[in-house]
């Protein structure tokens, strides 16, 4: 039950205290409902004085019966049309709420750290956001216009026989709606493992699949299709058993809810049959009683099936909800202000970290970038390279020391103002599904098309577009599949130019291309880097002979530093693994066998 107190945090999303124009519909779509069922409650009660004056010596009187066969008529078309005038009121409502609370959700994801993401799956999260968001107008609608109608109308329709016929018809009315209510809850929350178990089974299905079709090229790169079609079918078939599991626990509580009515329909009208061989009911009471049984009838049947889907949106709502009650691991202090940049120096100073405290990553690291200049850090691979470059764009928070710019620690200022001060290059570019132009405009989202492909000149990949048969107006692919790595990069170095920051990180930006290629690239990097203070991680040494200074990194502790040249004279590691590059470019191609 603890579940239900997710509703408490919908409240303000249904009751929005900053829109009363949604306060006025939730209040008009309140009173519709009221008034449908009271106009529902209406109809046995005008079924009734029809059946009793076609019984008596007023059936004759054909104008009585005509009238009464009007008002029920009205009454039916009454409960009808409050219903849907209710659903236009409440629509306003309920869809405000579901986008204001996915929206809530989208901005969270975006606030958690990268770590959370590099460790989530995101076909799993993607599924849990859209089940979620969904199960919010479906609580929020069945709870307000599903649950309460039919605890109105069970009140209403008691009184009525209460007074109408005698308190017993309210007692066996109550004692079967009672058993009914309790058998739904109890075998619902019985079920709510098979639903859990359903819901797993999906999302590890969805995971699989999406996986998989990401690698579609590696799958065919080792002849994996049957192997990646058995692991898909296993999950299936675990879909499929949860799904039989879920079924027929679901015939079970049907089975058991039809039951409870039909006692009490049997009951009732065996009261209504005894009371008219009494002489104290008329043919109208038994009707009247036998209708009012129909009416609630299907509004008890139908809260069966609402209470479970309302139990298993809560259940729907639950990995949203982990993930709004998820802390930010990296946020902004208390009063942090806005990075202040007047000339662009960056001091790493004793900075130590580790993903996990028990493998530190680095250890003591301390150097200076001064402004405008060019510093690279070289090293093996794991040696804590691209660590630099995310500790300094506050993915993560140091363990010990500190990063600053202009002497202002990175840690004290808004996350915002800092990562609008750096631009990044990475080894592996991701692009959205979308066109060149929104690929490059995203380095500023409200540059103008000259702006556009100005920083495409830039990034000398201007000519390549306008030579594509849809130019700026080309679609990429999922990730820029359709775009080669040299091309990627240019877009890449494009939409970094075109946000026009102080500082710049290129991390690997050239390591997966050809060499002619990372030669073009390179260039058009020095380019872009003139005059802004830049960070580059290397993996190739000829990319960064002209640094300012060169940084040995390993084992996560500076081993080298210095000029491209002095760093050769004093023959030590970086000499070794320039002389080591250089035997690679030399060596000669295998010949083929």
């Amino acid at each position: 039950m603890y579940r239900f107190r997710h509703l408490k945090i919908l409240t303000p999303y249904l009751w929005p205290k900053t829109e009363p124009k949604l306060r006025y519909y939730l209040i008009a779509a309140l009173l519709f409902m009221v008034a449908a069922k009271v106009s529902t409650s209406l109809v046995p009660l005008a079924y009734k004085a029809i059946i009793d004056n076609l019984n008596g010596e007023n059936a004759r009187l054909l104008a009585i019966p005509l009238g009464l066969i009007a008002s029920y008529g009205l009454a039916r078309v009454s409960a009808s049309v409050f219903e849907e005038l209710r659903n236009v009121m409440f629509v306003h409502v309920s869809q405000n709420a579901t986008r204001l609370l996915g929206l809530r959700v989208f901005r969270q994801l975006h606030n958690l750290s990268l770590r959370f993401h590099l460790e989530r799956q995101t076909g799993g999260l993607s599924l849990s956001i859209e089940r979620g968001t969904q199960a919010v107008s479906t609580v929020l609608s069945r709870v307000l216009f599903s649950i309460l109608p039919i605890l109105f109308e069970i009140s209403l329709v008691t009184v009525i026989l209460w007074r109408l016929l005698n308190i017993w018809f309210a007692v066996a009315v109550l004692t079967t709606v009672g058993g009914y209510l309790l058998f739904t809850i109890t075998a619902v929350g019985w079920r709510t493992r098979f639903r859990r178990e359903l819901n797993q089974a999906n999302a590890d299905a969805n995971n699989k699949s999406l996986d998989s079709l990401l690698n579609y090229e590696t799958v065919k790169y080792f002849g994996n299709e049957e192997f990646e079609a058995r692991r898909f079918d296993m999950s299936r078939r675990h879909y499929e058993y949860a799904a039989i599991k879920n079924q027929v626990s679901f015939t079970l509580l049907s089975i058991g809810q039809t039951v409870i009515i039909s006692v009490g329909l049997v009951v009732m009208m065996a009261m209504a049959a005894r009371g008219m061989v009494q002489g104290h009911m008329t043919l109208g009471d038994f009707v009247l009683v036998n209708a009012y049984l129909l009416q609630l009838y299907q509004p008890l049947n139908f809260f069966g099936f609402i209470y479970s889907e309302i139990r298993q949106a809560l259940i729907d709502m639950d990995n949203m909800f982990d993930l709004l009650s998820l802390k930010r691991e990296i946020e902004d202090r208390p009063g942090a202000a806005a990075l202040r940049l007047t000339r662009g120096e960056v001091v790493f100073s004793g900075v130590s970290f580790g993903y996990d405290a028990r493998r530190p990553i680095l250890d003591q690291v301390s150097f200076t970038i001064p402004a405008g200049k060019t510093v690279a850090i070289v090293g093996t691979s794991g040696a804590g390279k691209s660590t630099l470059a995310r500790l300094l764009f506050r993915f993560y928070d140091v363990t010990a020391g500190a990063i600053c710019l202009d002497g202002q620690d990175i840690r004290d200022v808004t996350q915002a103002s800092l990562h609008q001060a750096i631009g990044i290059v990475p080894q592996d570019t991701v692009l959205f599904n979308d066109t060149l132009r929104y690929n490059i405009g995203y380095g500023n989202t409200g540059a103008t098309h000259e702006e556009i492909e100005r920083a495409a000149k830039m990034a000398y990949i201007h000519d390549f577009i306008t030579g594509l048969p849809d130019g700026y107006d080309t679609r990429v692919g999922e990730r820029g599949l359709k775009l080669s790595g040299g091309e990627k990069q240019r877009v890449a170095i494009a939409r970094t130019v075109l946000k026009d920051p102080e500082i710049l990180i290129f991390d690997e930006a050239t390591s997966a291309l050809d060499t002619h290629t990372e030669r073009e690239i390179q260039a058009q990097m020095r380019e872009v880097s003139r005059n802004h203070t830049t960070l580059i991680i290397a993996h190739r040494l000829s990319t960064i002979i002209d640094a300012d200074e060169i940084i040995v990194l390993e084992a996560g502790v500076i081993a080298e530093r210095g000029r491209h040249q002095a760093l050769l004279a004093a023959d030590g590691r970086y000499a070794a693994m320039w002389q080591q590059q250089r035997r690679e470019v030399r060596a000669p191609a295998t010949p083929p066998a």
